[in-house]
C-alpha cells in the first residue's frame, strides 16, 4: 500500500472534487431543498396565519408536585406539524420566553428589552426541545430574590410574537409546592 502512495498513483488534488484526500466542508449547514432558500421561500408564499397555525408549543413537567425550596424542572417543546421548512418572525431575538405566574423568568423586574425583531427557521417536521428549571424563587429587586411560598403557580411557555397566546403559539401547565 506504501508504494502506491508514493508513486503518485493516487492523486491528492484539492481542486479535484472526486480525489479521495478532498475533506467535506461542513461549514455550511445542509437545507432540507439545498436549491431553494427555504426562509425566503416560507417568507413569500407560506402566510403568516398559516406558519402560527402549523407551529405548536408545549410545556411539561416530571412532578406535579414539587417541595418547597427544590428545583421545578420543565421541558418545552416547539413543534413544526407541515412536511415544509417555516420561518416565523418573533419581536426579540429570544424564540420563546417562559414566565411563572405571568412574571416573565419569575420576575417581577419590568423587562426593558428594546431590541430588533428576529426570524427563526424550522426545518420540515422539526421538533425544538429546551429544559429548563425554575428555582422556586421571585426575582423583586436587580439583587434580590424572594423564595415562593407553598401553594399553586402556573409556568407558561411561548413563542415571542404579539398575541401568542391567542395564536396558540403559548401553553401553560400547574406545579404545586408543598411544604
Amino acid at each position: 500500500m506504501r508504494r502506491i502512495y508514493e508513486s503518485d498513483a493516487v492523486s491528492r488534488d484539492d481542486d479535484d472534487p472526486f480525489s479521495p484526500g478532498r475533506e467535506r466542508d461542513r461549514s455550511t449547514r445542509p437545507q432540507a431543498m439545498r436549491w431553494i432558500d427555504s426562509t425566503a421561500w416560507s417568507r413569500r408564499l407560506i402566510p403568516a396565519w398559516v406558519r402560527h397555525r402549523a407551529l405548536s408549543v408545549s410545556i411539561s413537567t416530571p412532578r406535579t408536585e414539587v417541595p418547597v425550596g427544590d428545583p421545578v424542572h420543565f421541558t418545552v417543546t416547539l413543534r413544526n406539524a407541515l412536511p415544509v421548512p417555516l420561518t416565523v418572525r418573533t419581536a426579540s431575538p429570544l424564540l420563546w420566553q417562559w414566565d411563572v405566574d405571568g412574571y416573565p423568568e419569575a420576575s417581577h423586574l419590568e423587562d426593558t428589552w428594546n431590541g430588533d425583531d428576529s426570524e427563526w427557521r424550522f426545518d420540515r417536521g422539526e421538533r425544538k426541545r429546551f429544559s429548563r428549571r425554575w428555582q422556586g424563587m421571585f426575582r423583586v429587586a436587580a439583587d434580590e430574590w424572594r423564595p415562593a411560598e407553598a401553594g399553586e403557580y402556573a409556568i407558561g411557555a411561548g413563542l415571542t410574537v404579539e398575541g401568542a397566546e391567542e395564536k396558540g403559539l403559548y401553553d401553560r401547565t400547574t406545579v404545586r409546592l408543598v411544604d
